[in-house]
C-alpha cells in the first residue's frame, strides 16, 4: 500500500520533493504552513561597495533574482538548498555553509576580509539567528535587505483535516521551527491534536523538533538534510541510514 506524508514547507520548495517521492510510490500531500509573499522595494538594491551577498534561505535567493539582474557578486549560502537555488538563478560564484547561521558566519570570516567591502544579507521578515551580529563582531559591515514575508497559515485544508481524522497518513515533514510551531497550533485549534499519536515527525535539525513539541508523536526523527534519501530512510526505521532520534516519542 502506498505511504502518505505531509510536506509542510512553502509550495514552490515542496513540489520537487513531492515528485521525487512519487517515483518511490510515496504520496506527498503539500500543505504549506508558510506562504512566501514578496515585499515591495522603495528603491533598487544598491550594490555599490558590496563584496558579497549572503543568503539564509532559498526564498531569499529567488526574490533577489526577481528584483535584481546582478549575478556577478559572490554569493554565500547558508546551506545546500540555498546554494542550489542560487545556481538555478544564474549565480556563478557560490559558497555554501553546512546549514545554519553560525556556520555561514564562520565561512564568511574564513573567506572574506572586512575592509574589502560591505555585505548584503537578503532575507525575509522573520529570520533565525543573528548573522548581522556575528559578522559585525568580526568587523564586517552587513546590510539586511528584507525581500519577502513568510505568512503563517491560519487553517488546515479540508483534505488534510480529513486525512488526519481518518488516519490516512504515515508522517509529517517539518523544515523550520516556525512551520512546525504553526502546524501544532492549527492541530490544536482543529481539535485534532490527539491524532499525532499515530503519526511520525521528521524534522530538519533539533530546533525544528523542539518546535514540533506540545503534542505526542508516535516517533520523532531529526535529519541534517531533508531530501528524498532522508525521507525514504525515515519511512524505513530499520534502515542503517535512518535519521537520528528514531523510536523517540516527544510531547
Amino acid at each position: 500500500m502506498s505511504r502518505r506524508v505531509v510536506i509542510t514547507r512553502p509550495r514552490e520548495d515542496a513540489i520537487l520533493l513531492a515528485e521525487q517521492l512519487a517515483e518511490q510510490d510515496i504520496e506527498a500531500m503539500i500543505e504549506p504552513m508558510l506562504e512566501i509573499v514578496r515585499r515591495p522595494l522603495n528603491a533598487a538594491l544598491d550594490f555599490n561597495g558590496v563584496q558579497a551577498i549572503l543568503a539564509t534561505s532559498a526564498n531569499g535567493v529567488r526574490m533577489l533574482a526577481q528584483v535584481s539582474v546582478r549575478r556577478d557578486l559572490p554569493l554565500f549560502a547558508v546551506g545546500p538548498a540555498s546554494a542550489e537555488a542560487a545556481a538555478a538563478c544564474g549565480f556563478a560564484e557560490i559558497s555554501a555553509a553546512s546549514g545554519d547561521v553560525e556556520a555561514l558566519a564562520k565561512l564568511v570570516c574564513a573567506r572574506l576580509r572586512p575592509n574589502a567591502g560591505s555585505l548584503v544579507h537578503v532575507a525575509g521578515k522573520h529570520i533565525a539567528g543573528d548573522l548581522t551580529g556575528a559578522l559585525g563582531a568580526a568587523g564586517f559591515n552587513v546590510r539586511r535587505e528584507v525581500l519577502y514575508e513568510a505568512r503563517a497559515a491560519t487553517a488546515f485544508s479540508e483534505r488534510l483535516r480529513d486525512a488526519l481524522a481518518t488516519g490516512g497518513l504515515d508522517g509529517v515533514l517539518f523544515f523550520s521551527p516556525r512551520s512546525a510551531g504553526t502546524f501544532v497550533t492549527l492541530l490544536k485549534a482543529a481539535g485534532l491534536a490527539q491524532r499525532t499519536a499515530s503519526l511520525d515527525a521528521l524534522c530538519l535539525r533539533d530546533a525544528v523538533a523542539k518546535a514540533a513539541g506540545g503534542v505526542t508523536w508516535r516517533r520523532v526523527a531529526v535529519a541534517e538534510r531533508l531530501d528524498q534519501e532522508a525521507v525514504l530512510a525515515f519511512l524505513d526505521p530499520g534502515s542503517a541510514r535512518a535519521p537520528t532520534g528514531s523510536g523517540e516519542s516527544r510531547t
